[in-house]
Formats: structure tokens, sequence, C-alpha cells
């Protein structure tokens, strides 16, 4: 007993009788996963945020459609046995998942004794997405064929002519291979996303590299510049300064001197750690931090004033950086632009802050003519440190005719 009651001009291509004649039956259906829906449908994020949810909901659309399939077409004279193995094959598709091949021999009783004809589709369409072109998909393919094209009872099957047995050859093709074409298909669609989505990664990767080795090149060209230039003129400036600490001349030279060529060493060992960095393409590695506060202010050649509260024992590196270079920018444009003024520098911590303020009051004397302008970029460099640590940096002109500077960094 199986499904029945396609007819071409009036004429049924097979059936179990007169009972089954009399109750027409849509032979195709869609294996296809109802869970595919659209990603505009507002009930998509959910199912989307809670797999398991859609899962079951997917079990239970395939179970109540079979279920349908045959309550609808099941005839009152129907022998018991159908009923149950239909049955058996509805419940089969909640073992779909897991056990595929199996759901599919479960199914195939009630599809070829009973009306179970959806439940043995579904079956086969999921096993297809899941083993494709495994040998499990073409015994699944074979079985399905079978119950559509052997009858049952199996005299009923015999009494069909052979136009019959061809048409129910055809129409067989046509139930096993659907859910096989349907299965393959949604499979080959999941591997093409999957192909694309590692195409995109590769291209991004790609895209990564190219951009490492430009900023590679760029850095190996800005030490050539900086070592065959900076490091020459400061080399240059130090070994005079050298000289004219060995010269016979008043100890205030000398002590000038003395001091041009302590900085000049110092910024010959910073500008080599930076040149490293540069052509290693390594992280910049700290060369001075707030440790180092005392020296910068004993050679800073500008009257400065200190004043420290609530600094922890120990800071990130990079803010303790920071701080440094602040307060060094901030004295390096007092000697510049104001000379004669007073420097304030003032450090607090506080709600995991830690807070850098360098001001100067008014200056007494004009601008020495013979410093180069500056061209801004110190404190526009202050500015784009401070943001990428997540802090903040203002400055301003004060009321009594000095210049300001703040900065803030978080220690989290």
């Amino acid at each position: 007993m199986t499904t029945q009651g396609i007819s071409l001009t009036g004429v049924p291509v097979s059936g179990s009788g007169a009972e089954t004649a009399e109750l027409p039956q849509q032979r195709s259906a869609s294996p296809a996963d109802p869970s595919t829906v659209s990603p505009t449908d507002p009930s998509t994020k959910v199912f989307a945020r809670r797999p398991a949810l859609t899962g079951i909901a997917t079990d239970l659309a395939f179970v109540v459609i079979a279920v349908l399939d045959v309550w609808l077409v099941v005839p009152e004279q129907a022998p018991p046995y159908s009923v149950y193995l239909s049955a058996a094959s509805c419940v089969a598709l909640l073992l779909r998942r897991r056990f595929p091949f199996t759901a599919v021999v479960l199914a195939v009783p009630g599809f070829f004794a009973g009306w179970a004809q959806l439940a043995a589709m579904f079956a086969l369409g999921y096993l297809a997405r899941r083993k494709p072109f495994h040998w499990h998909m073409w015994v699944g393919a074979g079985l399905v064929w079978l119950c559509r094209f052997i009858l049952w009872p199996l005299a009923d099957f015999f009494d069909l002519t052979w136009r019959m047995h061809i048409l129910d050859a055809i129409y067989g093709v046509i139930v096993a291979g659907m859910p096989v074409a349907i299965g393959l298909l949604i499979q080959a669609r999941a591997e093409l996303g999957a192909r694309l989505a590692e195409l995109a990664e590769s291209r991004d990767r790609e895209r990564q590299l190219h951009t490492q080795a430009v900023r590679a090149e760029e850095r190996a060209r800005l030490a050539r510049e900086m070592h065959d230039v900076v490091s020459h003129d400061i080399t240059l400036i130090a070994m005079q300064a050298g000289v004219l600490c060995a010269a016979d001349t008043d100890p205030e030279a000398k002590k000038t001197a003395d001091t041009i060529r302590t900085l000049s060493r110092r910024t010959l060992e910073e500008l080599r750690g930076l040149v490293g960095v540069l052509r290693s393409g390594s992280d910049m590695t700290v060369q001075a931090d707030l440790d180092n506060l005392d020296e910068l202010i004993r050679h800073a050649g500008v009257p400065v004033r200190v004043s420290v509260e609530n600094l922890p024992s120990s800071l990130p590196r990079q803010v303790s950086a920071a701080a440094y270079r602040t307060v060094q920018e901030a004295l390096t444009n007092v000697r510049k632009h104001a000379p004669g003024a007073t420097a304030f520098v003032h450090i607090s911590a506080s709600n995991d802050t830690l807070s850098v303020e360098v001001r100067n009051d008014r200056p007494n004397a004009r601008r020495n003519p013979a410093l180069p302008p500056g061209g801004g970029y110190g404190l526009a460099g202050l500015a784009e440190r401070a943001k990428l640590l997540g802090g903040t940096f203002d400055a301003e002109c004060t009321d009594d005719g000095g210049f300001r500077i703040r900065a803030r960094y978080p220690l989290t």
C-alpha cells in the first residue's frame, strides 16, 4: 500500500485499490530545511541567537507536515499496521540529525506499506545534505525509489501493465531524486559560503601583510634618514661640546658645554634605540619614563618647580613614558618660546588617572631669534599619544600671559 493518486487523462498512474484512487494526493515535496528564512524577518534574529530553538522548531515542522501528509490521505478502511508504520516514519524524523541513515531506514516501511511519503523524502534530503555522495545516500535513494515503484500489496503490483510500471519507475526517480538534489544543493551552498568566507579572510590577511610590508619599508627609510642626517649632526654637536669642555675657558662655558654634551649623548642613545626599533619593526621600547624626571629637570635649562602628589609606586610603562614626554616637550617649549619664565610641573594620580600639568608664567625676555621656529608638531604628537592611551590633552594660554598644557592618562 502506497500513497497514490496522480492521474493522466483520468487514468490513475498507480493505486492500491478503489479507495486510494478516490483520494488524490500531491506527489511532490521539498525536503529543504524550512529553517532557512529571510534575514530581514524579525524572527530570524531570535532563532539565530538560539540554535537549539531553531533545531526544535525545524524538527517539529517536519513531523507536523509528515503527519498531515499521512492523516489527510489515509482511508478509513486502512489496515492498522500501515497506520502504525506511517506513524513510525513520522517519528523517525526526530533522529535525522544524529542518525540520518537510520532515519531513512525507519521511514521506508511507512512509505512502502503506508502513506508516509513526505517523511521518507524529508529523511532522504537531510541524509543527502549530511553525507553527499556517500553510499548511505545512494542506498537511501534506492530504497525510496523502490517504495515508489513497487506497489503494496504485491498482488496489485503484478496486476499493473507495463506502461504503469514505466510510469511508476519515472515517478520513483522524481520522488527519490528531488530530495537528493535539494540536499546536495543546500550542502553545496554551505560549502560555497565557507569557501567565500575563507577567501575573504585570505584577502584580509594578504591586505594586512601588504600593509605591514609598506610600513616596514617606510620604517627602514626613516631609519636610514635619521641615522644618516640626525645622528651625524648630533654626533658633531657632542664632539664640539667635548672640545669646548677641554678648552681653557671660563667655568660657566664649560658647564654649558658639559650640559650640551650630556644632552647630545642621551639623545644619541634614544635615537639609536629608535632606529633599531624602526629597522626591526617591533613595538617601540620605552627609553625614558618618570624615573628619569629628576635628570630631565636638572638639564631643563629653565627654572622649574615640581610637585608630585599621590603618585603610585608602579605605573604602566606606556603611561609613565607619555607623562615624561609631556613634561619634556613642555619644558622645551618654555625654553624656546618663554625665555626667563619659570615652569611649574604638577603630577598627581587620583581615581585611576594620572594628571600632568605644566605651565609657565609670563616671559621676561624676547624669544631668541637664533632658535629654530617650531612647527607645532610637538603638541600634536602629545595629543595623539594621549588619545592612543585613552586619555585627554589640552593646551591654552593663561591670563597672566603664560601657557599651560594638561594631559590625563588612565592607569587601567
